[in-house]
């Protein structure tokens, strides 16, 4: 009986160990799922089975948003998936899950103001356009907006919130004084606000930066603040605060920023072209069109995929971000 006890013992420690090695497996991708054990840690957890392995989505759908317009600059809204043409990496994608004119999808904006000593000429009137476009933009209980001040740091005055005399009290508290970091603002906004790592419900995520683009005292660089808004599925807009008449070095930054994201940079150079600028924003994110789709010979490897969108109509053209960094495994 002795040796049939230790027998025992012997087989319940070897199940107890398999069970362990069992519940350490690591990763197993079917079509359309990634299965992932959860952390060792919770194994002594006391939690249902259920907990050990959590069943998520695979990520190898792609979601552009675009806008069109005629010759004469003006938004085309009427046309169907039919009037596009999509190359995804050079290739049409394998298929097209949605497409619709997306005028009512919430908006997830942050508003980046620029109070380096450089833009103290107009600044008092920024704001106000700044408040006005807000108020104007974010509609209650659906958008929501943060404001950050930056000069040689970003400082958030307000969360996301749909709250406008908040949005607007945080504009209003901004100091202008001090240097610049443009792209240390752009990457923390998007990095530290905007970035989602899974999202049940499709936003449109929006940057309004209001700079002369003459950046001085980042950490970043232009094309990590570039590649940070493009993981992030951020559009980037830019309004310039230089009056000199001329096309400057930040006049340029502000525009390569702008097209690397699907946005748009705006140069207004009287003091009252600032609000056009706003409202034309205002109109273009009313104005979009979105299609989902999964693209060809996807791999999750981290790679960057360069996207290219393209009007069958003569004479219209259409504006979206330039590409995406696929998800690594």
């Amino acid at each position: 009986m002795k040796y049939m006890g230790k027998y025992f013992l012997l087989a319940g420690m070897f199940v107890a160990v398999a069970g362990l090695s069992l519940r350490a497996q690591v990763t197993y991708l079917a079509p359309g799922n990634e299965l992932v054990s959860s952390p060792s840690s919770s194994f002594d957890s006391g939690q249902p089975d259920d907990s050990v392995i959590t069943i998520k989505k695979r990520v190898d759908e792609v979601n552009v948003l675009f806008i069109a317009t005629n010759k004469h600059g003006k938004f085309v809204r009427d046309l169907n998936q039919g009037d596009f043409a999509i190359l995804d990496d050079h290739k049409p994608p394998q298929s097209i899950v949605n497409f619709r004119r997306e005028t009512d999808l919430p908006i997830e904006l942050g508003l980046l103001i620029d109070t380096s000593g450089s833009v103290r000429g107009r600044f008092d009137f920024e704001q106000d356009a700044a408040v006005s476009f807000l108020q104007n933009t974010i509609r209650p209980n659906f958008d929501k907006a943060f404001v950050v001040g930056f000069n040689g740091h970003s400082q958030m005055t307000q969360s996301f919130t749909d709250n406008g005399a908040l949005l607007s009290a945080a504009v209003h508290r901004l100091q202008d004084g001090g240097g610049t970091a443009l792209y240390d603002a752009i990457y923390r906004a998007c990095h530290d606000n905007l970035i989602k790592d899974h999202e049940d419900h499709p936003s449109r995520r929006a940057i309004v930066v209001v700079s002369d683009g003459e950046d001085n005292q980042s950490s970043y660089s232009e094309t990590q603040a570039i590649e940070m808004a493009q993981r992030a599925e951020v559009i980037v807009y830019a309004i310039s605060t230089d009056d000199s008449g001329l096309v400057l070095r930040g006049d340029k930054v502000l525009q390569r920023i702008a097209e690397a994201t699907g946005g748009r940079a705006f140069f207004p150079y009287k003091t009252k072209d600032m609000k056009n600028a706003f409202s034309a924003i205002e109109d273009e994110l009313r104005s979009q069109y979105i299609v989902s789709y999964h693209p060809a010979d996807f791999e999750a490897d981290g790679r960057y995929r360069p996207i290219e969108i393209t009007a069958l109509k003569k004479d219209l053209q259409v504006r979206s971000r330039k590409g995406y960094y696929a998800p690594r495994q």
